[in-house]
């Protein structure tokens, strides 16, 4: 009987327990490496997006550069046009104050003339009628 009673143990253990405890470790084995793929898949992921981030604040941080550079430049213009109008106005405003004083020394200068002759007409009237 006990003969019998190894027997079958023996046959059970080569039949029966080793074939499902190679499938239970094989499944395991298994079951190990998907999550070790997937946490791998998640840490790949995870450095993608960080990369992404990185590269998008980057390219958002150029990008305000870029536009304040151009803001500036347009403001260095602006202030540029506005210096040489300013320049020119004030040339053509002195030019203009410089005709006026001139044609306001002219207009004098012929009532200035014209005054002399006119006293003399006035007084010769008021002169002949009076005599």
């Amino acid at each position: 009987m006990v003969g019998f009673l190894l027997l079958c143990t023996f046959l059970l253990n080569t039949l029966v327990f080793k074939p499902i405890l190679r499938i239970i470790d094989a499944r395991a084995h298994a079951v190990r490496s998907a999550r070790e793929l997937a946490d791998s898949a998640a840490q790949k992921a995870t450095s993608a997006a960080t990369e992404y981030n990185q590269k998008l604040s980057a390219a958002r941080a150029d990008l305000h550069q870029q536009m304040d550079e151009m803001r500036k430049s347009a403001l260095d213009k602006r202030a540029e046009l506005i210096a040489s109008a300013r320049v020119t106005v004030e040339h053509e405003l002195a030019a203009a104050a410089a005709r006026v004083r001139q044609e306001s020394d002219e207009a004098r200068a012929a009532l200035d003339r014209d005054a002399s002759s006119l006293a003399g007409a006035i007084v010769s009237r008021v002169l002949g009628r009076a005599s």
